[in-house]
């Protein structure tokens, strides 16, 4: 019997499309990796293995994160966005790797927005302004006072382009005030220079400050969150300075997970789904709140609005203290 090139094509066609749909109709068949663009032990890395080791069993496969650190999490994030979107890859994305580095590194090998599907917004980390004990400055609104006044001072941060560092520049910014900035290798070294008052002033983590905060060696001057924060009730935020231009000030990092864009949206709401499940998990909840986060709850939609929203705000910040990194 003689088969016309018109049915055969079709039926090559329909028989593709049924073996895709297969194939995703049995997502997983095999293990999923999850994409750490950062070296081991930081809380993009903990949060990965956390989530991984639930996620995991509900899936019926096994996630393998991998580790691919290097330039603020931009290449394993390029390595995320150059994968098949076949529901085997995630990503652990953050503030830099998703919304300030497009604006840092002139040649970014990906796309914040295009080259990815969100899947969840794990949550946010707000940073607090901290000086030495024996610093004169008792409040925010001292320490505008003194920059207004000319009085040379200076800021540490874990490195130039960081949230850290960011969080500077706003505050400049808004309040029309300038302040040395100081970059440091890592928070670490960072902030044991604040203690020993060889620097004036740093913002950085709850985590990484607040054990010198409770220990009286570092005095929390402000939160960069809209509200004050459970664990800091008598530290006012930013806001609540009464510094004029500060009134709508907030910066916060944050910890995300995103796939290839063009992954199956089945396969997308899946992953948010479980994922969703799994973060409102008692354990989890507290094990976020001591890695310093606060957790959040946001559709699909909303993190796709928040991450636009994040990489215009910080653009501005950079174009306007005229950072550049290579």
């Amino acid at each position: 019997m003689q088969i016309s090139r018109r049915h055969f094509t079709l039926t090559a066609t329909l028989a593709a499309l049924g073996g895709r749909a297969s194939a995703q109709d049995k997502w997983p068949g095999k293990p999923i990796t999850y994409i750490v663009p950062f070296p081991a032990g930081g809380t993009t890395d903990v949060l990965g293995r956390l989530i991984g080791q639930k996620l995991g069993p509900m899936l019926g496969t096994t996630i393998v994160v991998d580790n691919k650190g290097g330039a603020g999490g931009s290449v394993g994030s390029e390595m995320a966005a150059r994968a098949a979107p076949d529901g085997y890859t995630l990503l652990g994305g953050t503030i830099s790797s998703h919304a300030i580095n497009v604006s840092l590194y002139p040649k970014l090998g990906y796309d914040p927005i295009k080259s990815f599907a969100p899947i969840t917004l794990i949550g946010t980390n707000p940073v607090v302004l901290v000086v030495n004990q024996a610093s004169p400055y008792k409040t925010l609104a001292d320490v505008v006072a003194a920059a207004k006044a000319k009085k040379p001072l200076s800021s540490a941060s874990a490195g130039s382009g960081t949230s850290q560092h960011l969080a500077l520049e706003l505050l400049k910014s808004k309040a029309g005030i300038d302040i040395t900035h100081i970059p440091y290798k890592g928070s670490g070294p960072a902030i044991q220079d604040v203690i020993a008052g060889q620097v004036d002033m740093m913002f950085d983590t709850t985590v990484v400050a607040g054990p010198h905060i409770e220990s009286g060696k570092l005095r929390a001057l402000a939160v960069t969150s809209a509200k004050r924060l459970p664990t800091m009730p008598n530290v006012p935020t930013v806001a609540e300075s009464g510094v004029p231009g500060l009134a709508d000030y907030e910066v916060i990092s944050w910890q995300a997970i995103f796939a290839p864009a063009g992954t199956p949206k089945a396969i997308v709401d899946k992953l948010h789904a479980d994922i969703g499940k799994i973060l409102k998990e008692p354990e989890m909840q507290e094990r976020i709140a001591k890695l310093g986060m606060q957790g959040a709850d946001m559709t699909l939609e909303q993190i796709a609005a928040f991450q636009k929203a994040e990489v215009a705000k910080w653009a501005a910040v950079i174009k306007s203290a005229n950072i550049k990194l290579e």
